[in-house]
C-alpha cells in the first residue's frame, strides 16, 4: 500500500510538472491581402470594444490611411489594455509606422474590479496575436510585433509561429514568476488552473487605488495561470525548433520583481542554440529601479524619457 502511494503521488508529481495543452496553442494564419481588409478586421476588433470597456481602452490604430513601409503590432500587459501603449505607439507613428494596439480579451473594461480577467485563456491570447499579426500584413511590408510581460509572452509565441513578422520585440516577458523557482513553473501553473481562482493586488498597499487609473488593480490567479500556459508552450517549442521570425529582440530589467529573468534567458539560449541569426537583447540595470511596467506613463516615477528613446533606437532598425 505505501509503495502504491508513494507511487501514485509520484505520477501527479510528473503530471503537474508537464505543460499543460501545448498542442492547443498552434498558429492558424489568414493574413489579410490589402489594406481595405485589414481596415475592415480592425473594426471587426474594435466592434468587440462593448459599452463595458473603458472609453481610452478600446483596439486602437494610428493610420496613415495606406499601406506603408513598416507597420508596428504593440501587445499590452495583464490587467492593462492598448492605453499602456499610446504614447509610445504615437512616437513610432511620427516616424511613418501603421500601428496596430489590440485590446487583449477580458481587458481594459471599466469596472476595475471586474471578474471577468479571471476568464482569460491562453486559447484568446492566441487567437488574438494570430489576428493582430494578419492584419499587419495588410497594413505595412514590413512587421514588427513587440509586446510588454504578457503582451511579450505572446510576442515570443508569435515569433516560434509566424513566418511573416519581420521582427519580434519581447519586452520583460512572463515566461515565470519573480517568487516561484524557475523549475516549479509548471508545476505552480498546473496547480493554479486546478485551484479555485483568487485574487492578488497589484499594490497591496494602495488596493482599488493602485496604478495606473485604467488597469486593474489585481490580477486572477486563473489568468495568471494561462499566460503562464502560453508560456511554457512557447518554451516548448523553442527548445525543439527554430523560431519562424527571422529577427528577435528580447528586452529586460534587471530589477524586475515580477518575472523571472532567468527564464527568459533560457528561451534566448534555446534560439540561439537553435540558430537564430539575428538575436539581440538588452537589459536596463538594475540601479535605474524601473518598475515592471516600463511602458505605461501612468506608473508613479516612470521613467519614459530615458526608456523610450532606447526603445524607439532598438526596435527602429
Amino acid at each position: 500500500m505505501v509503495i502504491l502511494i508513494t507511487a501514485l503521488l509520484l505520477l501527479a508529481v510528473l503530471i503537474l510538472n508537464m505543460p499543460p495543452h501545448p498542442k492547443r496553442l498552434i498558429s492558424k494564419p489568414h493574413p489579410a491581402q490589402n489594406y481595405e481588409e485589414a481596415i475592415k478586421r480592425v473594426e471587426a476588433l474594435q466592434n468587440l470594444d462593448t459599452p463595458a470597456v473603458n472609453p481610452i481602452c478600446r483596439t486602437l490604430l494610428l493610420t496613415h490611411q495606406q499601406k506603408v513601409q513598416r507597420t508596428l503590432v504593440l501587445l499590452h500587459g495583464y490587467t492593462n489594455c492598448p492605453q499602456q501603449f499610446r504614447r509610445l505607439g504615437t512616437k513610432f507613428f511620427e516616424l511613418g509606422y501603421n500601428v496596430l494596439i489590440p485590446r487583449v480579451p477580458h481587458n481594459g473594461l471599466a469596472d476595475r474590479l471586474t471578474q471577468d480577467q479571471a476568464k482569460l485563456t491562453a486559447e484568446e491570447l492566441v487567437a488574438l496575436t494570430d489576428e493582430a499579426v494578419d492584419i499587419a500584413q495588410g497594413l505595412g511590408e514590413h512587421v514588427t510585433v513587440a509586446g510588454l510581460s504578457m503582451g511579450g509572452v505572446m510576442t515570443g509565441w508569435a515569433a516560434q509561429q509566424r513566418s511573416d513578422i519581420d521582427q519580434a520585440v519581447l519586452i520583460s516577458p512572463t515566461f515565470g514568476l519573480y517568487i516561484v523557482p524557475a523549475p516549479l513553473t509548471a508545476l505552480v501553473t498546473n496547480l493554479a488552473l486546478l485551484l479555485p481562482n483568487f485574487y492578488r493586488w497589484w499594490h497591496p498597499d494602495l488596493g482599488v487605488d493602485g496604478p495606473p487609473p485604467q488597469g486593474y488593480p489585481r490580477l486572477a490567479s486563473r489568468g495568471l495561470a494561462q499566460i503562464l500556459r502560453l508560456a511554457l508552450a512557447t518554451q516548448a517549442a523553442a527548445r525543439a525548433a527554430k523560431p519562424a521570425a527571422p529577427a528577435i529582440l528580447v528586452i529586460t530589467n534587471a530589477g524586475d520583481t515580477a518575472v523571472n529573468n532567468k527564464l527568459t534567458a533560457d528561451i534566448v539560449r534555446s534560439w540561439h542554440n537553435n540558430g537564430v541569426e539575428n538575436l539581440r537583447s538588452y537589459e536596463f540595470e538594475a540601479a535605474l529601479q524601473l518598475d515592471h511596467d516600463i511602458i505605461d506613463p501612468a506608473i508613479p516615477d516612470q521613467q519614459i524619457d530615458l526608456i523610450y528613446p532606447i526603445l524607439v533606437e532598438l526596435i527602429n532598425q
